[in-house]
């Protein structure tokens, strides 16, 4: 099974545009070694920046360098940059339309024994209703590693979320990370498991064991929350007729939000969500706070089950009218 630790191949694309792109400057907040931005700064080291514990002025720093036509890349924990610099974002980077990418690392609950104050569980939602915001979740390397190129040639304001973790290679080499579009990893009929970032790995587990039990589950991922793929979505469930949404983030204005907004404007299905239930993290193991919020294979199998029942019991009423 090839894995790869997902920060350590964002630093090592990192590195790589910086060797094809001059204009292109790193900086960050005494995180460097987490964020794995050091390659940059070992490579380059005059166009690194460590501006300490101060996220804000970062943020502001990078927009007035963006605004000097250089391609700033801002590293530091995701909630750091969701919730501390969230004003430096809005006001010195949205607002003005800036091209200054922000990589928000330790996303979800990936901190894990750094407890509830260094897990980030509510960045997508921040980030996902800031104006001109677009938002990126890779779930393997490959797109890992595409994210860091298809944003430099994006312009405008883009935040990455970036795993520290080890992740399954989810893609091909070759296949190509489309910003604001999704991908269909596996076909399916009875129901549609939209997944996104690091639980696109547990996803694909839950649907070779739904395949087991004779359901049939297609699987999307969504690896661009903004703008949203709702055309993709729509034509898989007027196929499916029910929807499974999973997350490594509070169901409240991530994937799941996304995800019924769309529904709402074009096709509602039955849904159930894998996702954090309004409460913050806890100190622990990776795997014990992925099972204390019901983030596991087992959980997805089990909502799988409550939206096909859903699907029936809508069906049964139909008939009925």
């Amino acid at each position: 099974m090839n894995t790869m630790v997902m920060r350590d191949v964002f630093g090592e694309a990192l590195v790589e545009l910086g060797r094809a792109n001059e204009e292109v400057v790193v900086l960050d907040a005494d995180l460097a070694h987490a964020t794995r931005s050091s390659s940059f700064a070992d490579n380059f080291p005059e166009r690194f920046f460590n501006l300490g514990i101060a996220e804000q002025n970062m943020v502001s720093l990078a927009a007035g360098m963006a605004s000097c036509g250089k391609l700033p890349f801002v590293c530091t924990f995701a909630f750091l940059l969701a919730l501390r610099a969230s004003d430096q974002i809005r006001s010195h980077v949205a607002y003005p339309n800036l091209n200054v990418k922000l990589v928000g690392g330790n996303p979800g609950l990936t901190g894990s024994f750094d407890g509830a104050t260094h897990q980030s569980v509510m960045d997508l939602a921040v980030m996902r209703a800031m104006p001109r915001m677009t938002v990126l979740v890779p779930s393997d390397d490959i797109y890992t590693r595409q994210a860091v190129f298809e944003a430099a040639k994006r312009e405008g304001p883009i935040y990455m979320r970036i795993s520290r973790l080890a992740a399954r290679r989810i893609h091909e080499e070759g296949q190509r990370l489309i910003i604001g579009k999704g991908d269909i990893l596996r076909r399916g009929d009875d129901v549609t498991l939209v997944a996104t970032g690091t639980m696109v790995e547990k996803a694909l587990d839950a649907q070779e064991k739904l395949a087991v039990m004779g359901i049939s589950a297609e699987l999307v991922e969504m690896s661009t929350l903004k703008p949203f793929d709702a055309a993709l979505l729509e034509k898989s469930l007027k196929r499916t007729g029910a929807c499974v949404t999973i997350e490594e983030h509070s169901r409240i204005g991530g994937l799941y939000s996304a995800v019924v907004e769309a529904m709402a404007d074009a096709f509602p299905v039955p849904v159930e969500w894998i996702a954090v239930d309004d409460r913050f993290g806890e100190s622990g193991t990776y795997e014990e706070l992925l099972s204390a919020c019901h983030l596991t294979v087992e959980d997805i199998v089990k909502k799988t089950l409550a939206a096909l029942k859903k699907k029936r019991r809508t069906a049964r009423s139909a008939i009925l009218r």
